[in-house]
């Protein structure tokens, strides 16, 4: 896809960038992250279950999209649906309306619509190969970034301009997509930077279990800038993007998706080593579906933070946000929310305080105040307990309580889409979804050749989405479901040889739901998510000498139950070559060990993914 295009199916000119296969382990232990505290902090020193996605990592996985890029996190659950839709999360509860649990977002923008608490993959897009990093955390983070933070936060995080300085035009073609792209960036006068990239693609229909094709087909175009002044650690940012996308269906016209943000940041760095940091961003999206609905959603966010030393051994982070969004909904006959215009307002404040216990034991305890237009005010406090015996590892356990607001789709949402409402009908009184986790940790690095991390975590849920009767045979929206969910999520890496490096994950998921007595629909314990008990994968990179990359990922996942589909291995392939230093070819083959395979739906109408072929050039100076 021409995502792909700006990603990495082909590499960077050897002499211009290191080898992922020739940073060590503990350069790697070393990257920083900014995802668990909200300020920079090493991987080695984070006491989450966080998995970093390398901008080396994704140049050479070959994949051509946002959401292909996150199956290089063992901690989440990739499904592809169709040729734009994924079901993505972590800790379970996956599906298209029911993948509400986790927080995504880019550069700060959040990504998650109000109409039902999940994203919609086919409007989230960048130039892949700008992309500095991607923090997966899974686990609770609500705390520091708010509700529906329960079971994950997602951050993507693009380079500066000023790391993007040069020429990139990148075109690939292969049996199920082809595209191209462009990026250009330069130095401005004094300590500014700019660059600007457009891109487009086209992505072909996926097949049906009958070998039909499913009348999916996807296109799409985006272009946009980032300019940045002064350094990463004071300075000032400015970004847009915008993009139009249309997408075949049967009947009765194409799926129309356009829109566009702005976003500026201004942070700065104060002698004593605090940080001041304020962001807004304008954010529109459009989305036309015939025959079903269509919405116009303008959001308005402004955020300020803080963090400074408080005494000697404590460090407060502190902030304070307000976001604001009109929702227009053109309802059908199918389906409907009423009402059809709202205006949405999230207020919320948080403080975390680190503190230092001893010189190896860290103590983090945390709290935000969040008011939504649904329930009001929600109260999200966590513990966290760090503990490093050596330098090279880390022990932590962490006590958190996340919620999942309301979102119009629980409380707003009737079908068919006139009254008598006899199919489904909101649920005035939805209450938020609640969860209480605890986990603990352990991360090491026992050799300068092997690394591991490994998380246990035990979540108890209450006041989960239900289906229960209501007057006139209709099903209302409740929250009559409780129950549990219990995992081991695990990943390492073990150096080979210089230029060759082999990594492994694991996850491993068991789930409890029951319905409570005030429900009696056992469907409701399916639609709150299709899971696997369990997913493999094993990941090569090997350099071939200096001019050659070999890069081979398998990947099991295990059978889902409702619907059932089949458990699959899949085998991803990349070759690169490179033809001097401005010159690269690639060629990258997907799915390779099937002709194709289901990943998530129901028998009768799901998608089935293809093996795929992609070949690209490109040119750089």
């Amino acid at each position: 896809m021409g995502v792909a295009l700006g990603s990495g199916v082909a590499a960077s000119a050897a002499a211009a960038q290191p080898s992922l296969a020739d940073l060590s382990l503990e350069e790697l232990a070393n990257l920083e992250v900014t995802s668990v505290s909200r300020r920079a902090e090493r991987l080695s020193d984070a006491a989450a279950s966080v998995f970093v996605i390398t901008e080396e990592n994704i140049r050479r996985s070959g994949a051509t999209s946002l959401p292909e890029v996150l199956r290089l996190a063992p901690n989440l659950q990739v499904a592809r649906i169709d040729a734009r839709q994924y079901a993505i999360t972590a800790r379970g509860f996956n599906g298209t309306a029911a993948s509400n649990k986790l927080l995504v977002l880019m550069d700060g923008r959040v990504l998650y619509t109000p109409l039902f608490s999940g994203v919609f993959w086919d409007a989230q897009d960048t130039f892949l190969q700008d992309i500095e990093r991607i923090e997966v955390i899974s686990g609770p983070g609500g705390t520091l970034w708010g509700t529906n933070a329960v079971n994950g936060v997602i951050n993507v995080i693009t380079r500066r301009a000023s790391d993007t300085i040069g020429t990139i035009a990148i075109a690939g073609a292969g049996n199920s997509e082809r595209g191209v792209a462009a990026r250009h960036g330069t130095r401005l006068a004094g300590d500014g930077a700019f660059r600007v990239y457009g891109k487009y693609f086209d992505r072909d229909n996926t097949v049906r279990g009958s070998g039909d094709a499913a009348s999916d087909e996807w296109h799409n175009g985006q272009a946009g800038f980032r300019a940045d002044w002064g350094t990463a650690a004071s300075g000032t940012t400015l970004q847009v993007d915008a993009y139009r996308a249309r997408i075949d269906q049967a009947a009765p016209g194409d799926v129309d998706v356009s829109g566009g943000n702005l976003l500026a940041r201004w942070h700065r760095e104060t002698a004593q080593g605090g940080r001041w940091q304020f962001q807004a961003y304008l954010d529109n999206t459009e989305r036309d579906i015939p025959g079903t609905f269509a919405e116009r959603l303008n959001t308005l966010d402004v955020e300020l933070q803080h963090g400074f030393e408080l005494a000697t051994a404590h460090f407060l982070t502190w902030g304070l946000g307000n976001r604001r969004s009109r929702d227009h909904v053109t309802n059908s006959a199918v389906l409907a929310f009423l009402p059809a215009d709202r205006s949405l307002r999230w207020t919320s404040l948080f403080a975390q305080d680190e503190i230092k216990l001893r010189e190896r034991l860290h103590l983090t305890v945390g709290a935000r105040l969040e008011r939504n237009p649904f329930t009001g005010e929600e109260f999200l406090p966590s513990v966290r307990l760090a503990w490093k015996p050596r330098p090279a590892n880390l022990a932590w356990a962490a006590v958190s309580r996340a919620v999942r607001a309301p979102s119009r789709i629980d409380r707003e949402f009737f079908a068919p889409g006139q009254p008598p409402f006899t199919t489904i009908a909101g649920g005035a009184d939805f209450r938020s979804e609640v969860s209480d986790v605890f986990e603990v940790g352990y991360r090491d690095q026992p050799s300068l050749r092997i690394s591991y991390s490994a998380t246990l975590f035990y979540s108890r849920h209450d006041h989960l989405r239900t289906l229960q009767a209501g007057p006139g045979g209709a099903f209302v929206i409740g929250n009559e479901m409780e129950g549990s969910t219990t995992g081991i999520e695990a990943w390492g890496s073990f150096q080979a040889t210089p230029g060759w490096r082999l990594s492994a994950g694991a996850t491993v998921l068991d789930q409890d739901l029951r319905l409570k007595s005030a429900s009696a629909d056992p469907s409701s314990i399916a639609v709150a998510g299709n899971d696997p008990d369990y997913q493999l994968s094993l990941r090569s990179i090997h350099d071939l000498g200096s001019r050659r990359q070999l890069d081979v990922r398998l990947r099991h996942v295990a059978a889902l139950p409702d619907p059932e589909v089949p458990h699959y291995t899949a085998l991803d392939l990349r070759y690169a070559w490179q033809l001097g230093r401005a010159l690269e070819l690639s060629v990258t083959g997907s799915n390779l060990l099937d002709k194709r395979h289901a990943e998530f739906g129901a028998p009768a109408s799901r998608s089935e993914i293809e093996r795929s072929i992609f070949l690209a050039v490109k040119w750089s100076r």
